[in-house]
């Protein structure tokens, strides 16, 4: 790379939206496009491999969207960002009152501009953490306040993995650790059983020993065991012990008397 290029990586579930970046980037000569992601997937993986100056981060996109990239790489690891949206009041707002600034579609070649100094500056600012902050503080802010959990994203060396909340049939605890048990294959995610029971939605899961969170709707049967216990019978069969802490919590739900 010529002295003083920065690199850019490109980031849009849009082919058409990446085409159009990759257009008004082809003439500025001080930088270089490294490669193009359309996915957040991808864009983790890609940021972890070839560690860009810039990335272009659309923020709308199936799967993992921007703010799920960001948390995936961590903000202190986040090249000097620049986010690409669709028209979206709140999200311009946030990013005016945390100085991180933002790229409107369909984008310009003014405003590319104007980003791709801010950027050029973030860079090469001597207290990058400022930056960091920032970035820290948007996705706080963009983070919605209410809702339950509807994904999890889970961080593993070179690998992220999405899991939707809807594939999860049971979770166990393992120490600092759970278990997440899909019908496909099951996933390790670091955290105490009593902070993702917190996360999830109170009407689709319910715990029912302090190891063991249920979906609701995969529950077949309860049967009565020893001291006032039950067994809670999946619809696959399998069995779970259903301690009396939780017995009138689980009884609650589903109407039983």
């Amino acid at each position: 790379m010529m002295h003083g290029q920065l690199s850019i990586l490109i980031v849009d579930d849009e082919p058409l939206a990446r085409k159009g970046i990759q257009k008004l980037l082809t003439p500025r000569k001080e930088y270089k496009v490294v490669g193009e992601c359309e996915n957040g997937i991808q864009a983790v993986e890609k940021i972890q491999a070839i560690q860009p100056d810039i990335v272009l981060l659309d923020i709308q996109m199936p799967g993992l969207d921007g703010f799920g990239v960001i948390d995936a790489i961590g903000v202190n690891r986040m090249p000097a960002t620049i986010f690409v949206t669709a028209y979206d009041l709140h999200a311009m707002k946030a990013f005016n009152v945390h100085a991180i600034d933002y790229l409107l579609k369909p984008v310009t070649a003014e405003r590319m501009t104007m980003a791709l100094e801010r950027a050029r500056a973030i860079f090469h600012q001597s207290r990058p953490s400022d930056f960091s902050a920032n970035l820290r503080n948007l996705v706080e802010a963009m983070k919605p306040k209410d809702g339950p959990l509807e994904r999890i994203v889970i961080k593993s060396v070179g690998k992220v993995t999405i899991v939707p909340v809807t594939e999860i049939e049971w979770i166990e605890a393992e120490g600092d650790y759970v278990k997440l048990h899909t019908a496909a294959k099951d996933h390790l995610l670091r955290e105490k059983i009593s902070v993702i029971e917190t996360k999830l939605d109170p009407a689709l899961f319910i715990r029912i020993h302090r190891s063991t969170i249920v979906r609701i709707q995969r529950i077949r049967e309860l049967r009565p065991a020893f001291n006032g216990d039950h067994v809670v019978i999946l619809r696959d069969g399998q069995k779970f012990a259903m301690s009396r802490k939780f017995r009138e919590k689980v009884f609650g739900k589903l109407n039983v008397s």
